[in-house]
């Protein structure tokens, strides 16, 4: 077995459900943690995936495929910096996609 990576993917809720689904089937281990935050406060996970380095390029297809950005129209209130000078028509804001960390992991213990 080669080294270990430890692979942390930041994405929205919805793609995270998905890929960690995906993940499963695979027998990729992963563990996944709702958090809030980004631009427009909206439900986010970390997924967490120790694997051997020969399965990190299979996880970053997976994300690739599964965490695409987009766009969305929201209403221009809803936005987290509302200025006065802003049109009230909705406006297009980019979201989805996924952040990754692959991280080299020194030591490695399960009780």
């Amino acid at each position: 077995m080669g080294a270990l990576k430890l692979v942390l993917i930041i994405a929205t809720e919805a793609d995270a459900d998905k890929l960690t689904g995906l993940l499963a089937e695979r027998g990729i281990p992963a563990t996944k943690v709702s958090s809030m935050g980004g631009f427009l406060r909206r439900g986010n996970a970390i997924i967490f995936s120790g694997v051997p380095q020969e399965q990190v390029d299979e996880i970053l297809h997976l994300v690739r495929r599964e965490c695409r950005g987009r766009t969305e129209i929201i209403p221009s209130q809803l936005l987290p910096f509302p200025e006065p000078s802003l049109p009230s028509a909705p406006v297009e804001v980019r979201v989805g996609g996924a952040t990754v960390f692959v991280l080299p992991i020194e030591h490695w213990e399960k009780t």
